[in-house]
């Protein structure tokens, strides 16, 4: 029955998405006192008893979830956790997690914090909070972790099979937007930078100074896998090697309030200093506004894969009772005039899924100095490196939970005495192919879809018998190209499953200082540094 209610709530939300109601203020009261009344008469009449707030909930996600996945609705709870993340700060467990319907994983206990003194380790999975557990409990089990400085609570937890119990202590916890910086041989600097809140700037800026008055004569900035952020601290980062005054990105809107030209606005810190900017496919937003920023007007070099392409701008709308809404408002555009977003979801395919554009219909731009670039979905580098990407294999493993899961059973069945002697070797990467078949792992690409989809329509037009015995020929083959696949991306894989491991022995700063010795990504960078040529010759070419 509650399944019933949920499509009857979301075909409400559809309908009510499907009127163009910016100019048409008539058929925009026609339709509220529609659903109003229909809302009324459903909690008033229906069978079973209906809660109007998880009703409203539904309804206004099905009105959403037809526009892009970046316009969303927040309640009160999920506006002060956005307010919170912002700033900086928060008070809790210090640990980040995975929240399912029974229980809470842990991705990542935080050195030091309350997590990691009470013994809590990566892939623990919290099973009951104090007195609630959380496979009876209907609302967001995350909540249950959050509480006032210097509260305790009570955590069970299954470890390897084993059910065990700890307490801890919350206690304020600073998120770090530079979580390390370092200075590596031949006097280039390091600096990790994971988001964008609003101690971001302030934070890169003292990482820069540092390391320049420890001698400091070239720069790696790190955003892999960063997600992005406030646009207004993007700006201010690339303003830290540009000078003021510099268009970094516009916005454009059919709303003409929101078209802006974004500038920078302060004194640079450094705007002769080398540079080069790591990305990868999880640096998205923020991260390619100053990526892309830096490559148009040629003042940095950009190294490692396409990024994310989110080239859509969101503003928060206040509505009542403490809630919010999210909304697109606008795109952006680098200072050369690409727009970076990957996917239309304005022009959908037959499958309701959006466009991406064709590499073919590339638009080309170009920087302040005469280089050639192109727009078609996020920040493409001048130098690709292949452990950065993340093919379709590699981004099912991460979805699936593969890589995680084995980097688990790896802690437990392994010791490491120091990061630097470690090495993911080909022993370690059969193993973990054999852990993928004991699993079943398994993914389905869209060249299956596709078929699987002809194979439907082949039974609509009484052909399936015919086709069935060449079909199940072609999903063998298709299986045997996808275990070559894995294997073909072993250098891919094989990096993100030392990340995962490290993490788990040494914490994000073993990570970090074993990353700046091996990681082919950041020695890469430090190559093009170290080769003034060559550096020159990408940024004039």
């Amino acid at each position: 029955m509650r399944k019933k209610l949920f499509i009857t709530a979301a075909a409400i939300g559809i309908f009510f998405t499907t009127v163009s109601f910016k100019n048409d203020f008539f058929e925009i009261a026609k339709q509220i006192e529609i659903f109003t009344t229909m809302f009324k008469e459903l909690n008033m009449n229906y069978v079973d008893e209906v809660t109007p707030a998880t009703l409203m909930d539904k309804a206004i996600k099905g009105m959403l979830e037809d526009l892009d996945p970046y316009t969303n609705y927040y309640n009160e709870q999920e506006v002060q956790d956005a307010r919170i993340k912002n700033s900086g700060t928060y008070t809790g467990i210090g640990a980040s997690v995975q929240t399912l319907k029974d229980r809470i994983i842990i991705t990542e206990p935080y050195k030091d914090s309350p997590a990691d003194k009470a013994g809590l380790k990566a892939g623990d999975e919290i099973i009951r909070i104090g007195s609630t557990n959380l496979a009876d409990f209907d609302d967001d089990a995350g909540e249950l972790l959050k509480g006032a400085n210097g509260t305790s609570v009570e955590l069970t937890y299954i470890r390897q099979g084993k059910t065990e119990k700890t307490s801890l202590v919350r206690q304020k916890m600073a998120i770090k937007a530079v979580p390390f910086y370092k200075l590596l041989e031949n006097n280039i600097g390091y600096i990790v930078l994971t988001q964008f809140n609003r101690k971001t700037t302030l934070e890169t800026k003292a990482a820069l100074e540092s390391l320049k008055a420890d001698g400091a004569t070239k720069i790696i900035l790190d955003l892999r896998g960063n997600p992005g952020g406030l646009l207004t601290e993007a700006i201010d980062v690339v303003n830290l090697f540009v000078p003021k005054g510099e268009v970094i990105t516009t916005t454009k809107s059919v709303i003409e309030k929101y078209n802006k030209i974004y500038r920078t606005q302060n004194e640079p810190v450094d705007t002769e200093i080398p540079l080069v900017v790591l990305v990868n496919g999880r640096s998205a937003s923020a991260s390619e506004i100053v990526s892309g920023g830096l490559q148009d007007l040629d003042r940095a070099v950009i190294v490692g894969a396409r990024s994310f392409g989110k080239g859509l701008v969101q503003r928060p709308k206040k509505l009542t009772y403490g809630t919010q809404l999210k909304i697109t408002i606008s795109r952006y555009y680098t200072p050369s005039g690409r727009c970076i977003q990957a996917l239309d979801y304005w022009n959908r395919d037959e499958n309701g899924d959006p466009i991406r554009l064709d590499p073919k219909e590339y638009n080309s731009f170009t920087t302040k100095g005469g280089r050639t670039v192109y727009d078609g979905g996020g920040i493409l580098p001048d130098i690709k490196v292949e452990t950065a990407e993340f093919s379709p294999v590699t981004t099912a493993l991460l979805k699936d939970n593969a890589i995680f899961d084995f980097a688990t059973q790896y802690y437990y069945a392994n010791q490491l005495e120091d990061y630097e002697s470690f090495k993911f070797t080909e022993n370690d990467f059969r193993d973990f192919m054999s852990f993928l078949k004991k699993n079943n792992f398994s993914y389905e690409t869209e060249t299956e879809k596709e078929f699987a989809e002809a194979l439907r329509r082949a039974e609509d037009d009484d052909l399936k018998s015919a086709i069935e015995s060449s079909y199940s020929q072609l999903m063998s083959s298709i299986d045997k190209a996808k275990e070559n696949a894995l294997i073909e991306k072993k250098a891919e894989i094989g990096s993100l499953i030392t990340d995962e491991i490290l993490k788990r022995y040494f914490y994000r700063d073993g990570l970090y200082n074993y990353q700046v010795k091996n990681n082919p990504e950041i020695l890469e960078a430090i190559a093009v540094l170290n080769d003034t040529k060559r550096y020159s010759r990408i940024l004039q070419n």
